[in-house]
């Protein structure tokens, strides 16, 4: 499981590649979890900016113009930020696509 220092790193890592962004869409290839991911963030994200992203102990916020998403990395997950076009990896559960062609997965 990632420790703080490392959810602190990811933090720091994906606040300037995704702060300021506009979400186009969300997808969602695997939404049975051990926490589910909510069907709804289909519906409400497109549209919303990131306006920042924060830590609350191992939990990463990521505040939009209209809410928060709250973001745990679970036993060996990460999150970056590539180009759309780049091919998903087996493991990645989620992407949000931003109006510039950059994803976070």
């Amino acid at each position: 499981m990632p420790e703080l220092p490392e959810v602190e790193t990811t933090r720091r890592g994906i606040e300037p590649l995704v702060a300021n962004k506009v979400v186009a869409r969300v997808l969602i290839y695997n939404g049975s979890l051990r926490w589910p991911v909510p069907r709804e963030m289909i519906s409400l994200l497109p549209g919303q900016r990131i306006v920042g992203v924060g830590r609350r102990s191992k939990y990463l916020l990521c505040a939009f113009s209209s809410g928060t998403m709250i973001v745990h990395l679970g036993m060996t997950g990460h999150l970056r930020v590539e180009s759309m076009q780049t091919e998903k990896r087996k493991h990645d559960h989620v992407e949000i696509i931003f109006t510039d062609g950059t994803a976070l997965r």
